[in-house]
Order: C-alpha cells, then structure tokens, then sequence
C-alpha cells in the first residue's frame, strides 16, 4: 500500500543574503514596495517566480492598467501617481504605452506591451538599488520564538536557500508568505466562490480599418451565434487594440474547477486543468473571430501567457477590511495611503457584473486604509496587492493594478519607517506615512470631500 506521507530529512538551509526589507512578488504592488523601499536607502530584495516582473501584467498578459484613473464628478482623472508614473514614463519612452481609452463611457484604462513593461520594471527598480533574485519560489518561511519572521524559504536552480530580512512584505497575490507565517486569511466569499479566473492571448494579423470599433459589435456577434447554438465561456468579451494596431488583446475565457465553481488558484490540480481549458477555449474564440469578426479573417494567435489570469484567492485579514460598500459610498478613512477609482468587477459564472459608485454625483473613488496591509499575529509583516485585507466584494474593485501600485508604494514606506523605531509597521506614525507619500508624489485623495 502506497503511503500517504513521505518524511523528509531536516537539513540546515544556506542563508543566501540579509536584507532590511524582503519583498515577496513582482506584481504593480510589488514593484512599487521594492523601489519605495530602496529609495529610502533600505537594503531590499525582490524575490519573483518568474524570470521577470509585472505579476498578472506580464504574467497572465493582462496588458492593460485598471484603476490608474477615476470618474471624478464626471471627469476622468488620473489618481494614481508616485512609483506608477515613474514606471508609466519609462513603458512610454520604450513605445510601448497607449493613451488612456474609455470603458462604458464611465472610466478609463491604459494599454501596454509586456515586453515594455518588463524591460521598463527592470530599470526602474535597478535604478533604485533594489536585489532581483528571478526565477525563485516562496515555499516557506522560518519563524522566531516571538511570532516574528525570521527568513524566507525559497526554491531555486541552485537549491533551496533562507533570505533573512527585518521587514517582510507579501506582494504574492496569494497571500502566501502570510499563511505560512500564521496570519488569519478568507479564502473566497466564505461560501467556497471566488472571483473565476481568466487566460489572455493576443492576436497579431487584425486590419485596424476593417475592424474599426470592434469592441462594440463583437458581443452582438457572439449573441447571433449563441442563437445559432455556439456556446461561449462567458458573456462580455473585452477584444481591444494594442499600442500596434494590427495587434489586439482577447479577454474572454473563463476557468472553473471540476465543481462548476470558480478554479482555485491555491490548488495545483485545478491550475494545471485551468491552464488546458483556457488554452482550448481561446483557441475556439480566436477561430470564431477568424469566421464572423470584420477585420479578423488573417488574424492569428501570436501569444498565450506563462499562465492564466487570477483575481481573487487568499484576502489576509488585517486590522481592516475594505468592503464594497467602500468602494460604492466612495469611504474616506483619516488613515488614507491613496485611492481606488476602480468600480466592482464580479466575475461569476458566465459573466461579468459591474457595480458603480454614483457618476457623475460622487467624487468616484474610495481611500484605500493603511490598516489594510497590517496582518494579523505577524508584527514584523505587511500586505500588499489583491491579497491584502478586503472582503469578496472590495477586492473585486480594489485588486486591479492602479491599487495595487498605491499598497504597494504606502508597503514599502511603511517598512521604511518601521526600521527606523521598533520594526513593527503597526506601531507607526501614520502621519509621518501621509508625509512620506505625498514627497513621493503619491495623491492621498484628501482634497476632495
């Protein structure tokens, strides 16, 4: 009979370096804590999976900025600034960003090629004196006798290794490093439902001309053709140009796990069916757009990402939580680090659901608390990105990118100033953190009642 556990040896790990902070992920909040951190003179390492940066941005090739920009009473304003707009200046001198472009007439987002991206997040972090260690995997962390982190346990080519740092902070996305350390998390709605994850592809080949606006009458042909029997993953296909006009970015595959409920993105048997099925079903949809969509017939597949899009898995819980009703009345917390003027983005089965704040009525964003990124149990740790503390319905709004820049940046102050006391980002001065980011350049959103 097989068994069901293997022990494995206990061996003494190589400390590959020491570090004041340890960040872990190279997603927008990543990118943002490691270079905030840096630039205040602190010794920092960015640990990342992949063999470069951008998190879902490259990764999972969203290729488009959400959240950078708000509804302001009826005018569209950026209202995220500081580290982004170092990254956005250095993605727009490589020819790789595109103007802002309207969604539903009610926000806007920002287009760019992965390849800028990638390149643009590596000079930018280099230039503040950040550590990258590429191609490394968080597997676990080593714990002090006072529920402090001690290091980070890492997979590599070279072996399994410890960084040891004083401040942690966990840009993974999935809330790993913080459920390894002990923080308390949610996982999904409570009811077993998360936000259902989505495989990008780009296609090259398109004629501009010919497919003109085709954003706005492919949902009509994917209607026609559901009359006629086709079956699609999901309503609301998002089929926008890049910054090469030939070149267009496919959002529409949807993923769920084997129970019909949205993929888990913490378990490596769904991922792995989730990767399979995504790939078929933008194969299917690129033929379609092939058949019927004007300007379409020579386009063809030109990529398919690393892997396939998550919004929503482990939420960390911290010393708050941001709720949609937040995001709706557009909140004001005293203890503000910056905004989200992002709406509620519900990805449910075969479908997308749009919640707004009141437009042009309200000022059309919400502040993003610092207790947010405060966890639980662990004093010498920080949350940033779609894993900080929110509950189902503010992370559906607070996960995108122009937030994650804004936890991230107000992470790695944070960190910064905890170095400089007693190494707790609780015990903090929150308005030292206020000042901290606005000389940075980051906009709090405290002007505007």
């Amino acid at each position: 009979m097989t068994a069901a556990h293997i022990p494995e040896p206990a061996r003494d790990l190589p400390v590959r370096g020491e570090y004041d902070v340890v960040v872990l992920g190279g997603g927008p909040a990543g990118i943002a804590a490691a270079a905030t951190a840096a630039a205040h003179g602190r010794k920092t390492l960015l640990v990342e999976r992949y063999g470069f940066l951008g998190g879902m941005g490259t990764a999972a090739g969203v290729t488009n900025f959400c959240g950078l920009h708000a509804n302001v009473h009826g005018e569209i304003r950026q209202v995220v600034h500081g580290v982004a707009d170092e990254l956005l200046a250095r993605i727009d001198r490589l020819g790789g960003l595109n103007a802002p472009h309207m969604v539903f007439g009610k926000i806007a987002a920002q287009a760019y090629d992965t390849a800028a991206y990638k390149c643009a997040a590596d000079d930018l972090l280099l230039g503040k004196g950040v550590d990258i260690l590429f191609h490394a995997l968080g597997a676990g962390v080593a714990m002090e006798a006072d529920g402090a982190i001690r290091a980070l346990i890492v997979e590599t080519k070279s072996g399994r290794a410890a960084i040891v740092g004083r401040v942690f902070i966990d840009c993974s996305g999935d809330g790993d490093l913080a459920a390894w350390a002990g923080a308390p998390f949610e996982l999904g709605d409570g009811q077993g439902s998360m936000l259902y994850p989505t495989l990008m592809f780009r296609l090259n080949g398109v004629d501009p001309d010919a497919a003109g606006e085709a954003w706005k009458s492919i949902p009509a042909l994917m209607e026609d053709a559901e009359r006629r029997g086709m079956h699609f993953p999901r309503k609301g296909a998002i089929v926008r140009p890049q910054k090469n006009a030939a070149e267009w970015r496919v959002n529409v595959t949807q993923m769920k796990s084997p129970n019909g409920r949205a993929l888990d993105g913490t378990d490596a048997g769904e991922l792995s069916l989730g990767e399979i099925e995504g790939r078929r079903q933008a194969l299917a949809f690129a033929e379609f757009l092939k058949r019927e969509a004007p300007g379409f017939a020579q386009s063809y597949i030109v990529d398919i990402p690393p892997q396939i899009g998550i919004r929503e898995t482990r939420r960390v819980t911290g010393a708050y939580r941001l709720t949609g009703e937040d995001v709706l009345s557009c909140a004001s917390f005293a203890d503000t680090v910056g905004v989200n003027g992002w709406p509620i983005e519900k990805h449910i089965a075969g479908d997308v659901e749009w919640l707004w704040p009141a437009i042009p009525q309200s000022r059309g964003y919400n502040h993003l608390p610092f207790r947010m990124l405060l966890p639980q149990s662990v004093r010498n740790l920080l949350v940033a990105g779609r894993c900080a503390s929110m509950t189902h319905d503010g992370q559906s709004a607070a996960r995108v990118s122009g937030a994650c820049f804004v936890m991230g940046q107000a992470a790695g102050s944070a960190a910064h100033l905890a170095l400089s006391g007693s190494g707790d980002p609780a015990q903090i001065s929150v308005e030292a953190l206020q000042r901290l980011l606005e000389n940075g350049g980051a906009y709090l959103g405290r002007d505007a009642p």
